[in-house]
């Protein structure tokens, strides 16, 4: 006999989660677990504001453009100040680099933690309604509690995160991270005001058939092998599949299996996407869920940052298409 609506469990809550797993995650204990609470508190507010984006003067431009060159959309600096304020007012973190700012925010605290972090990536899909996300990294601080934090702290390889995930904000928002023991996903149950988990241990499957690529860029890919990879895609049929919002082509290959595709270009030479900002948190991300993410000469997380904003082609997906991508 089917369960009524009132006999159903509500579920396993952020905050339960985190409880729970204390003994296996260590880093998820006092303060760490209150910087992911401040996190998915921030994440709800930005949700809250873009599903009521249409209604309100909070989409279009804002006639100002961030460090990338990309024109800032009203939300991207909501967002940003929305995260900011929830990280710095938690008290747990005590520096922060975002997308949307030029150099780092020393918060001049006791806090522990360093947060990187994409307020709203896919930003210019916002007007036609189209799904974005929220990508997040955190780290240790280097320095020496109550002195000044300097680029060191900032610029620490990806294998270096405790922890990182991101929120795809959608028909149904999601939160998805891990702290190096596997990756679980939230979805957001807004009647309750509560992240509750939805996808626990993902894993990504090491082969697929679905590629994400901006095609438009392929008389200008600099990268011999994604050439070749691309037409590979095609002469075996693969499935194109490409929203144009990361976090959204990400998530669908994290539960699907397929690669996706950000490849130098005579326009980016050095490749486009923030190491710091999308590809370090992505990258750990899958490796987690047993994926791999390349640069096309060297894993992603093993890459050294020379500045916050340093960019990078990326290949991210299923582990086997990856591989086959690279050799």
């Amino acid at each position: 006999m089917e369960k009524s609506r009132i006999d159903l469990p509500i579920g396993v809550t952020l905050d339960r989660f985190i409880k729970s797993k204390e003994v296996e995650y260590p880093s998820a204990v006092g303060a760490f677990s209150q910087l992911l609470r401040d996190i998915a508190l921030a994440a709800k507010v930005v949700n809250r504001e873009l599903n009521k984006a249409g209604l309100i003067d909070i989409m279009g431009n804002a006639g100002n453009y961030n460090t990338a060159g990309d024109e800032q959309k009203k939300l991207d600096i909501l967002a940003n100040i929305r995260f900011i304020r929830a990280l710095s007012k938690g008290g747990e973190v005590c520096g922060i680099i975002s997308e949307e700012n030029e150099s780092f925010i020393d918060l001049e605290n006791d806090g522990n933690y360093i947060v990187a972090i994409d307020p709203l990536d896919g930003s210019s899909n916002i007007d036609v309604n189209v799904s974005v996300g929220t990508i997040f990294s955190i780290y240790k601080r280097i320095t020496a509690v109550n002195n000044p934090l300097t680029d060191a702290d900032f610029l620490q390889k990806g294998r270096l995160q405790i922890a990182s995930g991101y929120i795809l904000y959608g028909p149904s928002s999601m939160l998805v991270f891990t702290t190096g023991n596997g990756v679980n996903g939230f979805t957001y149950e807004p009647s309750l005001g509560e992240f509750v988990l939805s996808n626990s241990n993902i894993q990504c499957k090491q082969d697929g058939n679905m590629y994400s690529i901006n095609e438009g860029l392929s008389n200008s890919i600099l990268d011999p092998k994604a050439k070749q990879y691309l037409q590979f895609c095609k002469d075996n049929e693969y499935t194109a599949r490409y929203i144009g919002s990361l976090v959204a082509d990400f998530h669908r290959n994290l539960l699907k299996g397929g690669i996706y595709l950000y490849p130098a270009t005579t326009k980016y030479p050095k490749g486009k996407l923030r190491l710091m900002f999308e590809s370090n948190a992505l990258a750990f991300v899958i490796e987690q869920a047993g994926g791999k993410a390349t640069n096309g000469e060297m894993d992603i997380l093993d890459i050294q940052p020379t500045h916050i904003h340093f960019t990078t082609p990326l290949y991210i997906g299923s582990k086997n298409m990856v591989s086959k991508l690279i050799n």
